[in-house]
């Protein structure tokens, strides 16, 4: 079984897609954490009433965890730990009050499940979900109603089984959505929203990290041509073989993304300019090398920018932008370098 997100896991992706909308569930990890704190509230308070310290501290911890974490994720936007933790604090809080209050507490176990589904990837859930029954058992197998014994332990095995199905289901459907959100149908390369995403991230980790990074804008020279003469099939084609070849040649932590018709960005993660320029040089002749069409040459321009301190990622991508057009009108089939 792949390694799926979780829930949690592509919320955080959709608010790092949209930093700038405040809609409902931006605030999504604190309505979940509110929603659980006021839903222990009520027995945290009879418990202080009645004597019942123990399991009224545990009550407590429950809520301030829950608040202390989802404030935590809503801030950060780091999902991993808090979802973990989370997901302990939902099924230690059950387990502790089975064992001090007594049986009845077991009920706690279904919202428990159905959220540690959401909160970690279906493989950790699922171990969690099966350490959880267990654990359970010896508080529940001295029950002298064995019809009620069997029926909790077997609907806790059912909602676990379901909400592990859904995980799934829902997964599938997420890298449908996923793909589709933020790939070029024709190439297959990253498009547009991608990009963005992308370049906003790497100008953030320069501003914490100063770890040099490149991009490499380029263009198809005289598509529209080549589409006149042989037909939009054909440049489609073109297309398609150009993203092969700059694929096959950029490292697995580079990404390439189609922003136009024929403009393409290869972004290069710890590369400065020296470096960057050394590549662009490699895939204009590559490009140069390979027979795209029929008794005809297809070249393209290139310019390259490295990511300087104080910039943002529009201003980044308009100095590569500057240094295509350079390119451009220097002929065409080179490439250009951004100061």
């Amino acid at each position: 079984m792949r390694d799926l997100r979780s829930g949690l896991d592509a919320w955080r992706y959709i608010v790092r897609s949209n930093p700038g909308r405040k809609r409902l569930e931006t605030y999504l990890p604190l309505l979940l954490s509110i929603t659980g704190g006021l839903g222990v509230l009520p027995f945290a308070v009879l418990r202080y009433m009645q004597g019942q310290w123990t399991a009224a501290i545990i009550d407590t911890a429950i809520i301030g965890g829950f608040l202390i974490l989802g404030i935590y994720v809503y801030r950060t936007r780091r999902v991993r730990v808090a979802s973990i933790a989370l997901s302990v604090l939902c099924v230690g809080g059950v387990i502790a009050t089975v064992y001090l209050i007594g049986p009845h507490q077991v009920y706690w176990a279904y919202p428990a499940l159905m959220a540690i589904f959401y909160l970690i990837r279906p493989r950790v859930a699922i171990i969690l979900a099966a350490f959880t029954v267990v654990t359970l058992l010896p508080a529940l197998l001295p029950l002298t109603d064995t019809h009620i014994t069997t029926t909790v332990i077997i609907t806790i095995l059912v909602t676990s089984a379901f909400a592990f199905a859904f995980a799934l289901i829902t997964n599938r459907q997420r890298e449908q959505l996923l793909h589709l959100a933020t790939k070029d149908s024709l190439t297959g390369a990253g498009n547009r929203r991608a990009l963005d995403t992308k370049i906003a991230d790497l100008v953030n980790s320069f501003k914490r990290d100063n770890e040099p990074s490149s991009i490499i804008l380029l263009d198809l020279d005289h598509f529209k041509s080549v589409n006149d003469v042989y037909g939009h099939a054909a440049g489609d084609q073109i297309l398609k073989s150009l993203t092969e070849i700059i694929n096959l040649r950029i490292r697995v932590t580079d990404s390439l993304y189609r922003i136009g018709g024929e403009e393409f960005v290869v972004v290069l993660d710890g590369q400065d300019l020296h470096q960057a320029a050394h590549l662009a040089e490699q895939l204009r002749t590559l490009v140069y090398a390979n027979e795209l069409v029929p008794d005809q040459s297809v070249t393209i321009s290139l310019g390259v920018a490295e990511l300087k301190a104080g910039e943002s990622p529009n201003d980044w991508l308009h100095r590569a932008d500057e240094a295509l057009y350079r390119a451009k009108d220097a002929g065409r089939n080179s490439t250009s370098l951004s100061s």
